[in-house]
């Protein structure tokens, strides 16, 4: 009985991790299904070890530790499934009582696991074979599901650092457009200052597109959100939500500015969020904590204006502001408890360098003096013109 139920829960074993497999690597959709082996170890791995990085205080280390975490994880979880394969089928074999002709004449269970893991792993050493036919096709079926699965291994690690490279090049280009970390005013002020404010529909269709591609790309493959940052100020939720509050900004508090293409990236910006918080199994976060007080508002109106911006503070618009606002950032705080990530400001932090600024000294002092001279040249051309 022991044995039979031991063939049959190495069945079953091989059943889950292969269908898990499937749905993880190749499976192009969400799964909703909360009991799920991939979901149980992220679980058992992700937070006890984000208990442990949460009292590290210096934030370099911190972020260092937590960026080891995505590709150990996924190396750790591809060997579980190549541990508990080869557990299943020397279960299976096992409970079967599988006839072997092998050295030591007293055949045990570890002498089944010994053979499972030499087949599965295409090792090929012969000293433990199947000696009847029944044993033989098994053995054949197991070498082939071990070949094609660490085929699917090789071919599932270059699509995820592709999928990351592509996230992190878009926030790589938003440093020098909104500040390190980024702000939705600084992005503004900076598109302002330069005259370029109508320019801000075409980055915003670039992330719009952004925002469709890493809602694909995490429902496919969500292990890629445990994946980091190379910068410490940066990451791929700041760069979101930097984009929903420049959208929410431009609607309800810039006059005169088209706000179609910022509701179009809005939409698609907000659509990530939501859908993002539901595949990771969170609940949005409705607190008192205000990301823009009053001290902030004010303090943003004055650098619109003085850059340019027709800056409506009313109270409608502010109501409008806080009314777009609502729709996402409970989803925004949501993500950032779970991964460890901090909400941009809405204003940047003073005396702040770039992360292209953080140079060597005196280049640096070079990059700012020509950066100001830059700037006066343009401030003088926009007068006389």
């Amino acid at each position: 009985m022991m044995k039979t139920l031991a063939s049959i829960g190495g069945v079953v074993l091989i059943v889950i991790i292969l269908w898990d497999a499937f749905e993880t690597i190749i499976l192009p959709r969400r799964i909703s299904r909360r009991v799920r082996l991939t979901r149980m170890f992220f679980s058992v791995t992700w937070y006890p070890y984000r208990a442990v990085a949460r009292h590290i205080k210096a934030t370099k280390l911190r972020e260092s530790t937590l960026g080891l975490f995505g590709p150990f994880s996924l190396l750790l979880l591809l060997a579980v499934w190549v541990v508990g394969l080869i557990l299943g089928f020397a279960l299976w074999q096992w409970g079967l009582e599988t006839p072997l002709d092998a050295p030591d004449k007293a055949v045990s269970f570890l002498t089944y696991l010994y053979m499972s893991g030499v087949t599965f792993l295409t090792l090929g050493f012969g000293d433990v074979i199947p000696s009847d036919t029944f044993g033989r096709v098994f053995t054949v079926i197991e070498a082939g599901v071990g070949f094609g699965f660490l085929a699917l291994i090789i071919g599932y690690l270059p699509v995820i650092y592709q999928g990351f490279s592509k996230r992190e090049v878009s926030i790589s280009l938003l440093d020098a457009r909104a500040g390190s970390p980024p702000s939705a005013s600084e992005l503004v002020r900076r598109y302002a200052v330069g005259g370029n404010l109508a320019a801000l529909d075409e980055l915003l269709a670039e992330w719009e597109k952004w925002s469709a591609e890493l809602l694909e790309s995490h429902l496919s493959y969500p292990v890629l959100a445990y994946f980091r940052s190379q910068h410490t100020n940066q990451s791929w939720l700041a760069a979101l939500v930097t984009i929903l509050d420049t959208c929410a900004l431009l609607m309800a508090n810039v006059r005169g500015y088209p706000a179609w293409q910022a509701r179009l990236t809005f939409a698609m910006a907000r659509h990530a969020c939501v859908d993002l918080l539901q595949v990771y199994h969170g609940t949005p976060i409705e607190d008192d904590a205000d990301r823009l007080p009053p001290e902030d508002r004010i303090l943003m109106r004055e650098r619109l204006i003085a850059a340019g911006v027709e800056f409506s503070g009313n109270v409608e618009a502010e109501r409008e502001l806080d009314k777009l606002r609502a729709a996402y950032e409970p989803y925004a705080k949501a993500i950032a408890k779970q991964f460890l990530l901090e909400l941009p400001q809405w204003n940047p932090k003073p005396g702040k360098k770039d992360n292209w600024q953080t140079t060597p000294r005196r280049f640096s002092q070079v990059l700012e003096e020509t950066t100001a001279t830059e700037l006066v040249k343009t401030k003088q051309d926009e007068h006389a013109w």
